[in-house]
């Protein structure tokens, strides 16, 4: 179970999936063959991008001190750029599906192990001063002031908890690996975003996750402002 909980403060509905059994060297059915033509989209037309989700996905991350922009901005941008640039990543089959999702809908997503967050509950807010992670293994730090982060709550009593995602990058702490066998993710859609598209891009995200493995089992449902799920 996820329990997951949004700032009421915050400009936007975030989706949450999770899946169990998963195989991270498995590829669902047709991945490879739905990725390229994805890539083939972006790469052909970069107005396909929507520049209106763009903006708004930048949109719902500007707030005070935090500016998206640079190496600032929402992941999902990054993958367009890579996209049309031909250097999309290929990381194992959980973290691509990620990718390919976040490529066609143009909203950034955070994917991470369940069991290395040793938390079963989890909340979303803004970043705090002082707060920050290390997000590769090179040991670099992304500061989390006014950002949107996807805190771990390990304790009851804990309301504000450990931040280990954003909309940009994710802690390295909690990335998956070969030994994952649980995820979860936290797709961001701006505030305007219509809720019925968002729930047909976690249902399909869903699917895809049900394919990387032999017995996978998956949940998602959206949380909106001030209001908790159990998925």
């Amino acid at each position: 179970m996820i329990q997951a909980g949004c700032s009421r403060e915050l400009p936007l509905s975030v989706g949450v999936v999770r899946a169990e059994g998963v195989e991270p060297w498995v590829y669902p059915p047709g991945f490879r063959e739905r990725l390229d033509l994805a890539l083939g989209r972006r790469a052909a037309d970069a107005s396909a991008s929507d520049e209106a989700v763009r903006a708004a996905a930048r949109d719902m991350l500007r707030h005070g001190r935090y500016k998206p922009t640079g190496r600032g901005k929402p992941a999902s941008e990054y993958l367009v750029r890579a996209a049309v640039e031909g250097t999309f990543p290929r990381i194992n089959g959980v973290v691509d599906v990620c990718n390919l999702v976040s490529l066609e809908s143009l909203l950034p997503i955070s994917l991470w192990d369940l069991d290395k967050a040793r938390a079963k509950r989890f909340t979303v807010r803004r970043g705090v001063a002082g707060e920050a992670y290390v997000f590769n293994a090179a040991g670099q730090v992304i500061e989390l002031e006014d950002l949107v982060v996807g805190c771990r709550l390990p304790a009851a009593d804990d309301e504000a908890g450990e931040p280990i995602v954003n909309p940009v990058k994710d802690c390295l702490a909690t990335k998956t690996d070969d030994g994952t066998r649980r995820v979860a993710a936290l797709v961001y859609a701006p505030a305007g975003f219509d809720p019925a598209r968002l729930e047909a891009v976690l249902d399909g995200f869903a699917a895809l996750l049900a394919g990387c493995g032999a017995a996978v089992s998956t949940a998602w449902g959206v949380v909106g402002p001030g209001s908790v799920l159990e998925v």
